[in-house]
């Protein structure tokens, strides 16, 4: 169980973060890429995701467990929408904090060679993680940005009316199934057995796309106000949601138009053969949808080279997220 033990002054420095945290949503979606979780909703991120992330964007799994402790200095949190700059400080982190981190994720696993050459400092190792960062991101997250964006800002909207009728305590009780608020501590199902004190420094309260069953926080807090991530409420993991509104999209253009259209949204300027593989459909058939999707509107074609490249238009995007 995690214990966070609030004074007064903790409680009314408590906030909601005012966006999400890019880097613990790249780090949880590995959660959902390996262990299956998180339903239908799950699944059909894992389709999207699969077919197209390269070799070296898998190197994180390295560095990131299926469960238990992950390197702290892999999550820091920065408000921004932009991935590069929320990358930076993760490059940027001192060596002995890297040594640190991974240091205590060796006494759990021992660590592979490119994480060895990372606890040396060496630059190489540090620009494969940049890469590696950057080749997860380019497929897993950057697609799927404008839904979590929809999502914590669904999540802020619950929170700010949890305050506005009932304060701190009140947003406490209802942050989490797993959370339980018993002033003055906030008591939470918890892998291990931890106390946080927050010593008047207050909590900012992240809520997570990705994060999956309970809050989770950091190992060493540092000097900074403690992150508590939590989950997002039930809307965006209820996987019937997910397929009402797929079947929504369906039956306006038909399952599998649909599911072209979706995938040459998620993944812009696509030949045929991608976009084919990412609706799991046959090549004739993906290319038959394209035809009618483009006579549509929806879809516009351009060559480049030996290949036609398709990417989605302002009215079939507006369409698709109407109703996706």
């Amino acid at each position: 169980m995690l214990r966070i033990h609030f004074t007064g002054p903790d409680l009314a420095r408590t906030r909601v973060a005012s966006a999400p945290a890019l880097m613990w949503e790249t780090v949880l979606s590995t959660h959902w890429l390996r262990d299956g979780c998180a339903g239908l909703l799950g699944m059909w991120w894992r389709g999207r995701v699969r077919p197209d992330l390269p070799p070296r964007a898998r190197a994180l799994a390295e560095l990131i467990p299926k469960q238990g402790y992950f390197p702290d200095f892999l999550t820091p949190h920065t408000a921004t929408l932009c991935l590069a700059e929320a990358v930076e400080p993760v490059l940027l982190t001192p060596r002995s904090e890297v040594r640190d981190d991974l240091e205590l994720l060796a006494t759990g696993r021992p660590l592979s060679p490119w994480a060895r050459d990372l606890h040396r400092g060496l630059a190489p190792a540090l620009d494969h993680l940049a890469r590696s960062f950057q080749d997860y991101q380019r497929i897993a997250i950057t697609p799927f940005l404008s839904g979590i964006l929809t999502h914590t800002a669904r999540e802020r909207a619950r929170a700010g009316r949890l305050l506005a009728t009932g304060g701190v305590e009140a947003l406490l009780r209802g942050l989490s199934p797993s959370a339980r608020w018993c002033a003055p501590a906030l008591d939470i199902d918890y892998p291990v057995d931890r106390d946080l004190h927050l010593d008047g420094r207050g909590l900012l309260l992240v809520p997570s796309y990705f994060c999956r069953c309970h809050p989770v926080t950091l190992v060493r807090q540092g000097e900074g106000v403690p992150v508590l991530l939590y989950p997002l409420g039930h809307e965006p993991w209820d996987s019937r949601a997910a397929d009402d509104a797929g079947d929504t999209l369906a039956d306006l253009v038909g399952c599998s138009r649909a599911a072209v259209l979706e995938a040459a949204d998620a993944c812009r300027q696509s030949n045929t053969s991608q976009l084919a593989r990412r609706a799991g459909l046959r090549l004739s058939s993906a290319s038959e949808h394209l035809t009618v999707l483009r006579r549509a509107g929806l879809i516009v074609s351009s060559r480049d080279g030996n290949s036609v490249l398709h990417e989605v238009t302002p009215l079939g995007a507006s369409l698709l997220h109407r109703h996706v």
